[in-house]
């Protein structure tokens, strides 16, 4: 009779179409999401009932807060990276990007790399596309101006610097030398101010190498539009660290915008003009395009209305968390969630946890968390942190900065592998050279078929 029941059940999920769940966006929440969907969801997954699909342009997730030391040299580029196929083996993987959302269809429109768009069915959306920089009308900056939030950009930069001190090293020509010397980053939020202190300490020891630089021929900006730097801090570490700053002579000019930048000419609202072939923009960010071109309600910022358990206002089987998403925080009545990598991974465990419960008709609970601090390192054994009221800097910050983004970089496989990384450097000077040919691999070969057949 148990034989007969079990095989009744199973001949009923095959008959009954499953479930279907469609993620957009393998960032923090669309990776830390799948992952636990795959551990409370897994008797559903295994029996057919629930299918899973994953959507992003690229098939990795990038772990942020490491750019800064992967742009240093202090980490290998490939280990700040989670690959999602590995990662998530019980999720179907697509590449490419939504450009549409039918949730009245309960469709979205899904545009491969290469190949024909095409429409994918779904029971449950789950709104997880992160964030994109959020650039102003300002002349030359699109043509002049790099950001700093992909694994791209992050290497392309460190490529750059390093480039750029072979080139000042190898001119005689002063204002060469002055412009390739002089490096400037818009916005005095973590991602500006950790690029800034991990590549202002990376040249001091690159130039160690080249005999006509020394350390007063490098120039560093930072342009800032309010009157203070790292507010997640705190006013008190965000002035020390000003203050850090300044004595590692980096210029910090605050309450000052950015006006133009044609050509690699800077121009400041405080009046000043000067020649930089470096400019890094981290002013910001803003919802991924996907949010306006579909169904999904949004708020006066333009991210999807979410409640308070992570499910977007006013329709049924939909999600959304993260950058995207306009979660109201319960422990601020009137404020929302910041937009930043603590929340994205801890609200991603309670939206998990709300599929499974929407799936099988439970009661969903809220987002609610108790905010930890923020951590920021400078350089090596150089840091700032304001964890639970505790206030550290220099060395123990530092410490603290790694053991906690340690801590939350997602597999065990990718943990090992920065500690590698981090214990090789205790006995051996981190590289400083530029492979910026690896952003333009053909150009030799195609001026080497230019030259014509050999004679």
């Amino acid at each position: 009779m148990l034989s007969q029941a079990i095989e009744a059940r199973r001949a009923s999920v095959v008959n009954r179409k499953p479930k279907h769940i469609v993620i957009v966006g393998g960032g923090y929440v669309g990776l830390y999401t799948s992952l636990r969907l795959q551990r409370t969801l897994r008797r559903e997954l295994r029996d057919g009932s629930v299918r899973i699909t994953l959507i992003d342009p690229q098939s990795y997730m990038t772990y942020q807060p490491f750019l800064p030391e992967a742009a240093a040299g202090n980490i290998s580029p490939r280990h700040v990276v989670a690959p999602l196929r590995r990662v998530l083996p019980k999720v179907r993987v697509l590449n490419g990007k939504v450009s549409k959302v039918h949730h009245e269809a309960r469709t979205v429109t899904f545009e491969p790399s290469v190949g024909q768009s095409r429409e994918i069915e779904y029971d449950v959306v789950v709104m997880a596309a992160g964030s994109i920089s959020r650039t102003l009308p300002i002349p030359g900056l699109a043509d002049a101006a790099i950001g700093f939030k992909t694994v791209g950009e992050a290497i392309a930069l460190r490529n750059r610097v390093l480039a750029l001190l072979d080139r000042a090293d190898s001119s005689e020509d002063e204002e060469v030398r002055r412009r390739a010397l002089t490096f400037v980053v818009v916005g005095g939020g973590f991602a500006g101010i950790e690029a800034l202190a991990e590549l202002e300490d990376m040249t001091e020891d690159a130039i160690k190498y080249y005999p006509s630089i020394q350390q007063k021929d490098l120039r560093w900006v930072l342009i800032e539009a309010s009157d203070r730097i790292l507010p997640e801090v705190g006013p008190e570490m965000g002035e020390w660290t000003a203050e850090e700053l300044r004595e590692r002579g980096i210029e910090l000019k605050m309450k000052t915008l950015l006006k133009s930048c044609e050509g690699g000419l800077v121009k400041t609202s405080d009046g000043d003009s000067f020649e930089s072939a470096t400019i890094v923009w981290t002013a910001g960010v803003k919802p991924s395009p996907v949010v306006n071109s579909g169904d999904l309600p949004l708020d006066e910022r333009g991210r999807i209305m979410t409640t308070t358990r992570l499910t977007v206002a006013g329709v049924k089987g939909a999600f959304a968390a993260g950058d995207v998403a306009g979660v109201p925080d319960v422990t601020n009545p009137g404020q929302y969630c910041a937009p930043n990598a603590q929340h994205a991974v801890r609200q991603s465990k309670v939206l998990g946890d709300n599929i499974t419960a929407y799936l099988r008709g439970e009661k969903l609970k809220d987002y609610r968390h108790k905010y930890a601090g923020s951590v920021a390192g400078l350089g090596l054994h150089k840091g700032v942190a304001n964890v639970y009221g505790v206030k550290l800097r220099g060395i123990p910050a530092w410490f603290m900065h790694r053991t906690y983004h340690l801590s939350r970089v997602p597999t065990v496989n990718r943990k090992v592998r920065v500690v590698a990384d981090w214990t090789l450097s205790l006995f051996f000077k981190r590289e400083t050279v530029s492979l910026g040919q690896l952003e333009n691999p053909r150009d030799e070969f195609r001026a080497a078929a230019q030259s014509g057949p050999a004679r």
